[in-house]
């Protein structure tokens, strides 16, 4: 989410093979039973996003920016891989995908990153999402960030969605080749309290104190700036969250 020139921001300063069903909902549906929205509470998810999809669903499992929020893009899969939906030219019409049912306050979400073609010409990022809410016209939460980049331009941040498109708060940002990902590499974020932390290959980068939202939703999600037709060039190939 480059949202802003980086000089300014400095001043500103189931059936489906891959798919884990929470544990608690495991027990009771059974080896191979496909997960309902109602039934992502109070565990484990994760996915290696087997299926092909647009909206990204999962038997119900994903609501998305666009479907669900309307000003935002969808999240998108091919078997193996999720990517953003979002057009480049637009805005910050970032893409988003929650996972739905009931989440515990203090969270953790981690991802696998796929990124080819890097370009620091474009702004590519992927993003962790966490206690976060989309309804028509307003999404909420906090954005964990990466820039597909492994150069001096690369960053990473920590921000916070207010509500309407385009109104956002950055609670910290980190630059340097050490804050852009890599192909292959895992990002993880956790909230606990009112602590936000962030790490890369088990490593912490950043972190940030925010007590505006104390409930919703981990996800996922992506950005595109400064050109189009290369959101297949990064995103998740795997994902997975926890609540407490």
């Amino acid at each position: 989410m480059k949202k802003i020139p980086l000089v300014t921001l400095a001043l500103v300063a189931l059936s489906l093979v891959g798919v884990q069903i929470p544990l608690p909902f495991a027990r009771a549906l059974g080896s191979g039973a496909a997960p309902s929205a109602a039934t992502v509470a109070h565990g484990t998810y994760t996915t290696s996003f087997p299926l092909g999809e647009n909206p990204v669903s999962e038997h119900g499992i994903w609501e998305c920016g666009r479907t669900v929020g309307l000003d935002w893009a969808d999240v998108a899969t091919t078997p193996g891989r999720a990517f953003g939906l979002e057009s480049g030219v637009t805005g910050y019409d970032d893409a988003a995908a929650l996972l739905t049912g009931t989440w515990g306050p203090n969270q953790t979400v981690q991802a696998t990153v796929f990124t080819v073609n890097q370009n620091d010409k474009l702004w590519e990022e992927v993003e962790l999402r966490l206690r976060s809410f989309l309804s028509p016209h307003i999404a909420t939460g906090y954005e964990i960030l990466f820039r597909c980049s492994k150069t001096k331009n690369a960053y990473t941040d920590i921000v916070r969605w207010n509500g309407p498109l385009s109104s956002f708060t950055y609670l910290s940002h980190k630059e340097g080749a050490e804050c852009g990902v890599a192909n292959g590499d895992v990002v993880k974020a956790t909230i606990v309290g009112n602590v936000i932390t962030v790490y890369k290959n088990g490593v912490q980068l950043n972190q940030a104190t925010d007590g505006t939202y104390a409930a919703g939703h981990p996800g996922m999600g992506f950005f595109l700036q400064g050109g189009t037709g290369a959101n297949r060039d990064y995103g998740f190939t795997t994902f997975s969250a926890t609540d407490e």
